[in-house]
């Protein structure tokens, strides 16, 4: 007997008996909805609860009056724009489908979407909230996304997906509960600015991402607020990171690049099964391989590491930061000192123990974060229980009397004496 070999058309047919005909009419044109014209030549859906997936096909603004809901019942995209010049504005998005592989998302922007206005929607789904593909200027505006925290968070979506997109604005938009928040690949000259992302892996992640601004944002309870990898000219300015996990910041094969006026504060340790991960222990700024950057007047604290730096991180210019009150300031172990000051301005320690005899608001003893005592206790934690015991006192001492025995490391030779940035408390709501 000759074996049955499906024809694409049979497949088709196939899957339609068995879905009950869901597979030929799975997306639907928005013009199928019951939208009313006005004489903006706007169109505006009215309440009520729509099912389906629905396809955007022509140059067109679509506003929800309240109460408008489309509901995707865990299939395809709920809303696929593939015209320039749409707007949807106002909608309540939900259910959509959480297949990964074909990026299911509430809203999917296609290459053809140019220009594309999506301003003050609510999702809530599995899937990625809104996926842009290879399109330009786009405005992503005041959206509220919320991911399914019934599902393990590497298998979520993102919030907001740029892929190839170039001149985005992605402007005050709330995410939460989704993988990441906001993640950025291979996309060029795009704004991110005022968002608020929570309970994410990452808040914001750049990958292979060039001359981007990321101005005023703010993430929480992440497991890492800014994971800035393999791009350059970063401007990344006013950014605040509260509570979140293992990294305030991280900066990974990041050149040129101007970090100015962030705020860290309270990185917590991560942890698994109940106990920390090795090289995760709560770092408010993690440089790793990252060369020729500004990083100025920034504020970091309360954190288990201040500052961390490894893997050939120099030729930074680091000045005019505050460093306070973390358990260990400066990790730093390498072959080549590391000079942080720029023009006889310095940084802020809490812990420096020098003095100011002629007022001039700068230290008169050098501050250095990492001695060999310090690396020793890198190496050897349990160290730390004989921290003021008379032989590290001794080991000390040598140091300090005979330099030959320093290894390079970190060095300041113009501590601040007072702190150049304002407390958490005190610092104006952006």
């Amino acid at each position: 007997m000759t074996p049955f070999k499906p024809t694409p058309m049979k497949v088709i047919v196939l899957a339609s008996l068995l879905t009950g005909g869901s597979a030929l009419a799975a997306v639907q044109p928005i013009t199928t909805l019951p939208l009313k014209l006005d004489a903006e030549q706007r169109w505006h859906l009215p309440a009520g609860e729509y099912r389906g997936s629905f396809s955007v096909d022509q140059s067109m603004q679509i506003i929800c009056e309240p109460g408008a809901v489309i509901q995707s019942e865990g299939q395809g995209n709920a809303v696929f724009i593939s015209a320039p010049d749409v707007r949807i504005e106002g909608c309540t998005l939900r259910d959509w489908g959480r297949d990964m592989t074909a990026m299911n998302s509430a809203i999917f922007i296609g290459p053809k979407a140019r220009g594309a206005v999506i301003r003050n929607n609510r999702m809530k789904g599995p899937g990625f909230g809104i996926w842009v593909d290879s399109t330009h200027d786009v405005s992503l505006i005041d959206n509220d996304i919320e991911g399914d925290p019934s599902i393990r968070s590497q298998d979520r979506g993102n919030g907001i997906h740029l892929y190839a997109v170039h001149g985005a604005k992605v402007i005050g938009n709330h995410v939460r509960q989704t993988r990441d928040g906001i993640y950025i690949d291979t996309s060029n000259d795009n704004l991110l600015q005022g968002n608020t992302l929570e309970d994410l892996r990452y808040g914001v992640h750049y990958m292979y991402a060039n001359d981007n601004q990321l101005l005023g944002n703010t993430t929480r309870r992440t497991r890492t607020g800014y994971a800035l990898m393999q791009s350059r000219k970063l401007t990344v300015i006013g950014n605040r990171s509260e509570q979140d996990e293992s990294y305030g910041i991280l900066m990974n094969y990041i050149t040129y690049s101007e970090l100015r006026d962030n705020f860290v504060s309270d990185v917590r340790s991560g942890s698994a099964d109940g106990g920390m991960v090795s090289g995760a222990e709560g770092k408010a700024l993690f440089i790793y391989n990252s060369l020729f950057n500004v990083i100025e007047h920034n504020h970091f604290e309360r954190s288990a590491v201040g500052i961390h730096l490894t893997a050939g991180s120099e030729d930074n210019r680091i000045a005019d930061n505050a460093f306070v009150d973390n358990q260990q300031q400066v990790k730093y172990v390498a072959t080549r000192l590391q000079e942080w000051s720029a023009e006889g301005q310095g940084n802020y320690w809490s812990d420096y123990l020098g003095w100011d005899r002629n007022n001039d608001a700068v230290g008169d003893v050098i501050y250095e974060p990492n001695d060999n005592v310090d690396r020793l206790l890198w190496l050897y934690p349990q160290v730390r229980l004989l921290m003021n015991s008379p032989s590290v006192q001794l080991l000390r001492w040598v140091q300090s009397s005979f330099p030959v025995t320093k290894s390079p490391g970190v060095k300041d030779s113009f501590p601040l004496m007072n702190l150049p940035t304002m407390p958490q408390t005190q610092r104006p709501t952006l």
